[in-house]
């Protein structure tokens, strides 16, 4: 059996029902925080993560598929929404960050991929000397029950983002795009790698493909996605006061 650990995770194994785990402290970051400029987005999460972040579409096999990512940072590596080791408390967090350590990982048996997501953590967060997530007979403990919802909806909600992605791609929506700019200090910024919705090409979309994108919640999303590229502003904004801070 092989288990593929998403993106940032170190090894990751199965949650058994006897394994007892150390959670992290209240506002405790995963180390992958630290070293990224984008993280991963889900459907629902398009609505609030908006207000915060640019939101881009981002591919791993040359187009043949996408998905959506909250940018973080303008260089590689850069997180601009860290501060002395914690979170902005001011903007939103993204649920990639929360269910951490914890998360639903694709399982190879005999080289096939399964159907069935398996429950695992971090293997390096399992201590004798943690807490148990349920009791003797097996059943959860009211501190797993918040996370393993949050695993499940969470996962879910990738489910319906790798539905959009490929709608969006299927219509010829998505176009790629640069980041260009210059820092306050004269620094030339150049962010590639990133894909937008071209808006102009809605109009020559027919009615069926119209009326799907509004079915399945996409055209609200593609607007929500759309204004938040104005945050763009907000990332030099932020990196100039942390020049200026640092």
């Amino acid at each position: 059996m092989q288990i593929n650990p998403p993106f940032g995770y170190k090894e990751i194994v199965p949650l058994y029902k006897n394994n007892k785990v150390r959670l992290p402290a209240p506002g405790t970051l995963p180390e992958f925080c630290r070293q990224l400029n984008a993280i991963p987005v889900s459907y629902s999460e398009f609505s609030v993560a908006c207000r915060d972040y640019p939101l881009v579409f981002t591919s791993g096999d040359n187009g043949q598929s996408y998905a959506p990512v909250a940018v973080l940072g303008l260089a590689n590596g850069e997180n601009l929404f860290l501060a002395r080791g914690a979170w902005d408390p001011g903007v939103y967090l993204p649920a990639y960050v929360r269910r951490h350590p914890f998360c639903m990982a694709r399982v190879n048996l005999d080289q096939v991929e399964q159907a069935d997501r398996l429950i695992c953590v971090e293997k390096e967060f399992l201590d004798d000397q943690g807490e148990t997530m349920f009791d003797a007979d097996g059943e959860a403990l009211p501190k797993w029950q918040p996370i393993e919802k949050l695993l499940r909806e969470y996962e879910a909600d990738l489910e319906r983002s790798r539905e959009m992605s490929a709608i969006l791609s299927d219509y010829g929506l998505l176009e790629p795009f640069a980041m260009q700019a210059k820092t306050h200090a004269g620094e030339a910024m150049n962010l590639t790698g990133m894909h937008r919705v071209d808006e102009k090409k809605l109009e020559f979309l027919n009615a069926s493909q119209l009326k799907n994108l509004v079915k399945k919640g996409v055209m609200g999303r593609i607007y929500a996605h759309l204004i938040s590229l104005d945050n763009f502003a907000r990332l030099l904004d932020r990196r100039a006061g942390k020049a200026a801070a640092g």
